[in-house]
């Protein structure tokens, strides 16, 4: 067994993660049009629950039913009612069994929600989402009571969850969606004391993490998820991410999951954006080339003591041991891997050496029409077709309890726009 790896990790508010491994956060897609868990959000839970990993982190819980990441998003944007509430307990009772942490990632889209969802959601400033395609509205700029209103819902949803029996929450700042497009100045342009200086913002997630932090109390976990940088030309840089790391320690946050990237430079998914990328004042390491933001653990180290966790490329043990003993981290996440592996947890904690890399096996395009990819709407449509074919996974295992590997991208995003366009009708 890895020792490193199996090690426990006591967070600040007190409570302890058994080892060092966490299921990512991956969007499931698995709720009722309603926003109501399913029996099929359970068993998916129970199997990584199974799994070995000391921490699961769900998908986008989103605190505003008009503002979801994808349809079938859970949603808790109010007091829950007696079936929502008894479909929270279920999920969280079921998703524990393997003495694991279950942690609530909580969220708002902002102008990263889908036009057939919200052709004209709320932004910090109306800036529209640069990709080609249409797929998302034109944003309209949030009023100051429509953000205050915002925060509440974040504590609302915290509060639920933890009655719940999840036993921690995870603000979502990170990824272009609303508490991370507040931070960049690409796409926060607002002149009143939410926009302009870095301090004010970071005035909507500080606002969210002390809400939440009255909701849940202090010995409950309250972990945030955070932009490394955007990587955009005039967005979030990672100067800019270790001033709010430590503002979010001072905030007594218990966690921050460094990760980058946005639907426009999506450097979470290691595939190339629609621009080219900005560089970021980070020192290179030696470390192994495997993981996307180790860098920038080691380097937020130097500046807080509480708590990093790295997601994105691992897949070598070896590398996960490394990131944990000299590369900034406390906790490694496991994404992609485990959409088809459930238990690639234990695997490692065994002595597994390497999960296996389902992306190379991925393509929307046949070999021969792989040049299509020069261009910038057929690099975005191949990105989403890969990244649909692990919503299909998920959707598989939710439904059957087994990955279906096989599946060609093309039929994973047709199952996937079917059951999304059968969700969007129902609602």
């Amino acid at each position: 067994m890895s020792d490193i790896l199996a090690q426990p990790l006591a967070l600040p508010c007190g409570a302890i993660i058994p080892n060092r491994l966490a299921k990512a956060a991956m969007t499931e897609g698995l709720a009722t049009p309603q926003g109501i868990p399913t029996p099929e959000l359970e068993r998916l839970y129970g199997l990584w629950s199974d799994g070995g990993a000391g921490l699961l982190l769900t998908g986008n819980i989103q605190v505003d039913a008009d503002h979801l990441e994808r349809p079938g998003n859970v949603i808790v944007d109010r007091e829950p009612d007696e079936a929502m509430r008894k479909a929270l307990a279920s999920w969280a009772q079921v998703a524990t069994r393997g003495g694991n942490h279950l942690w609530a990632q909580i969220a708002h889209a902002g102008r990263q929600t889908q036009k057939n969802v919200n052709p004209h959601p709320k932004a910090p400033s109306p800036v529209k989402l640069g990709l080609p395609g249409g797929q998302f509205g034109e944003p309209v700029a949030l009023t100051v009571p429509e953000i205050e209103d915002i925060v509440r819902r974040f504590g609302i949803c915290a509060a639920a969850v933890k009655e719940a029996g999840f036993t921690g929450v995870q603000v979502h700042s990170a990824h272009g969606y609303l508490l991370s497009q507040f931070l960049s100045p690409r796409s926060n342009q607002r002149s009143d004391h939410y926009g302009g200086a870095l301090e004010n913002r970071a005035r909507a997630l500080l606002d969210v993490v002390a809400t939440v932090r009255e909701a849940v109390g202090p010995e409950f976990p309250v972990a945030v998820k955070l932009n490394s940088a955007d990587f955009q030309k005039g967005g979030f840089a990672f100067e800019d991410s270790l001033q709010v790391a430590q503002w979010l320690e001072a905030a007594s946050v218990d966690l921050i999951e460094i990760s980058g990237g946005t639907y426009e430079q999506p450097k979470l998914l290691g595939a190339e954006g629609i621009e080219e990328e900005e560089p970021q004042q980070v020192k290179q390491s030696t470390l192994m080339r495997e993981a996307y933001f180790v860098d920038f653990a080691l380097a937020m180290q130097e500046k807080v003591s509480i708590p990093l966790m790295v997601t994105g490329g691992f897949r070598r043990r070896d590398a996960m041991e490394q990131a944990i003993s000299g590369g900034g981290a406390d906790l490694v996440g496991i994404g992609r891997p485990m959409c088809v592996v459930t238990d690639a947890a234990r695997q490692i904690l065994e002595g597994r050496e390497e999960l296996p890399r389902f992306e190379n096996q991925l393509s929307l395009l046949p070999p021969w029409l792989s040049f299509l990819n020069r261009f910038k709407a057929i690099r975005t449509m191949a990105t989403f077709g890969v990244q649909y074919w692990f919503y299909a996974q998920l959707d598989k295992l939710g439904h059957n309890g087994k990955p279906e590997p096989e599946m060609s991208v093309f039929a994973a995003t047709k199952l996937i726009m079917s059951l999304q366009k059968k969700i969007l009708g129902a609602r």
